[in-house]
Protein backbone atom coordinates (compact mmCIF):
# COMPACT_ATOMS: atom_id res chain seq x y z
CA UNK A 1 0.00 0.00 0.00
CA UNK A 2 1.40 3.46 -1.21
CA UNK A 3 1.20 5.87 1.28
CA UNK A 4 2.29 9.88 0.10
CA UNK A 5 3.76 11.92 2.74
CA UNK A 6 3.38 15.33 2.75
CA UNK A 7 5.55 17.92 4.81
CA UNK A 8 5.15 21.69 4.64
CA UNK A 9 7.70 24.29 6.21
CA UNK A 10 7.16 28.18 7.17
CA UNK A 11 10.92 29.05 7.76
CA UNK A 12 11.13 32.13 10.51
CA UNK A 13 11.75 35.20 8.71
CA UNK A 14 15.28 36.24 9.82
CA UNK A 15 16.45 33.13 8.57
CA UNK A 16 19.26 33.15 6.15
CA UNK A 17 18.76 31.81 2.32
CA UNK A 18 21.35 30.07 2.27
CA UNK A 19 20.43 28.30 5.43
CA UNK A 20 16.93 27.60 3.65
CA UNK A 21 18.43 26.07 0.87
CA UNK A 22 20.88 24.05 2.85
CA UNK A 23 17.89 22.42 5.33
CA UNK A 24 16.04 21.74 1.82
CA UNK A 25 18.95 20.12 0.03
CA UNK A 26 19.11 18.08 3.68
CA UNK A 27 15.20 17.32 3.45
CA UNK A 28 15.72 16.00 -0.47
CA UNK A 29 18.76 14.29 0.92
CA UNK A 30 16.62 11.94 3.03
CA UNK A 31 15.62 9.89 -0.17
CA UNK A 32 19.21 8.66 -0.28
CA UNK A 33 20.32 8.88 3.22
CA UNK A 34 17.28 7.14 5.23
CA UNK A 35 18.46 3.68 5.14
CA UNK A 36 16.04 0.16 5.50
CA UNK A 37 17.40 -1.36 8.53
CA UNK A 38 16.26 -4.48 6.93
CA UNK A 39 17.39 -4.23 3.14
CA UNK A 40 20.45 -1.64 4.07
CA UNK A 41 19.11 0.59 1.28
CA UNK A 42 17.34 3.34 0.77
CA UNK A 43 13.20 2.99 1.23
CA UNK A 44 12.01 6.98 1.27
CA UNK A 45 11.18 7.86 -2.52
CA UNK A 46 11.40 11.92 -2.58
CA UNK A 47 9.32 13.32 -5.71
CA UNK A 48 10.73 16.48 -4.85
CA UNK A 49 10.17 19.89 -3.22
CA UNK A 50 11.75 23.72 -3.04
CA UNK A 51 9.33 27.22 -2.35
CA UNK A 52 6.50 27.89 -2.75
CA UNK A 53 5.49 29.96 -6.06
CA UNK A 54 1.26 29.52 -5.93
CA UNK A 55 -0.44 32.23 -7.06
CA UNK A 56 -3.14 30.98 -5.44
CA UNK A 57 -2.18 33.08 -1.56
CA UNK A 58 -3.85 29.76 0.32
CA UNK A 59 -0.25 28.64 1.58
CA UNK A 60 -1.34 29.73 5.50
CA UNK A 61 2.15 31.24 5.58
CA UNK A 62 4.02 27.68 3.78
CA UNK A 63 7.06 28.30 2.43
CA UNK A 64 8.20 25.46 1.03
CA UNK A 65 6.88 21.78 0.61
CA UNK A 66 8.31 18.14 -0.46
CA UNK A 67 6.92 15.28 -1.16
CA UNK A 68 7.89 11.52 -0.29
CA UNK A 69 6.51 7.97 -0.94
CA UNK A 70 6.73 5.04 1.29
CA UNK A 71 5.97 1.49 0.08
CA UNK A 72 4.04 1.11 3.84
CA UNK A 73 2.76 1.79 7.02
CA UNK A 74 6.17 -0.16 8.61
CA UNK A 75 8.07 1.83 6.25
CA UNK A 76 6.45 5.24 7.05
CA UNK A 77 6.66 4.37 10.89
CA UNK A 78 9.98 3.38 10.71
CA UNK A 79 10.84 7.08 9.29
CA UNK A 80 8.76 9.04 12.01
CA UNK A 81 10.03 7.44 14.97
CA UNK A 82 13.34 5.33 14.36
CA UNK A 83 14.91 6.33 11.02
CA UNK A 84 17.99 8.33 12.78
CA UNK A 85 18.70 10.03 9.10
CA UNK A 86 15.51 11.65 9.64
CA UNK A 87 15.45 11.86 13.64
CA UNK A 88 18.74 14.00 12.91
CA UNK A 89 17.28 16.25 9.80
CA UNK A 90 14.73 16.94 12.56
CA UNK A 91 16.60 18.09 15.10
CA UNK A 92 18.75 20.02 12.89
CA UNK A 93 15.83 21.84 11.44
CA UNK A 94 13.19 22.57 13.86
CA UNK A 95 14.78 26.12 15.15
CA UNK A 96 14.73 27.48 11.79
CA UNK A 97 11.17 26.84 11.53
CA UNK A 98 8.11 29.02 12.71
CA UNK A 99 5.31 26.22 11.39
CA UNK A 100 5.57 22.38 10.36
CA UNK A 101 2.72 20.94 8.71
CA UNK A 102 2.20 17.04 6.96
CA UNK A 103 -0.61 15.25 5.57
CA UNK A 104 -0.36 11.51 4.71
CA UNK A 105 -2.63 9.88 2.11
CA UNK A 106 -3.04 6.50 0.64
CA UNK A 107 -4.38 7.10 -3.09
CA UNK A 108 -7.78 6.40 -3.52
CA UNK A 109 -8.86 6.23 0.21
CA UNK A 110 -11.36 8.76 0.49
Amino acid sequence: MTIFHVVMFKFKDLVPPEEVKAACAQMLALGTNCIHPTSQKPYVKVYGGGKDNSPEGKQLGMTHAFIFEFESEEDRAYYLYKDPAHSEFGASVINLLDKLQGVDFTPGEF
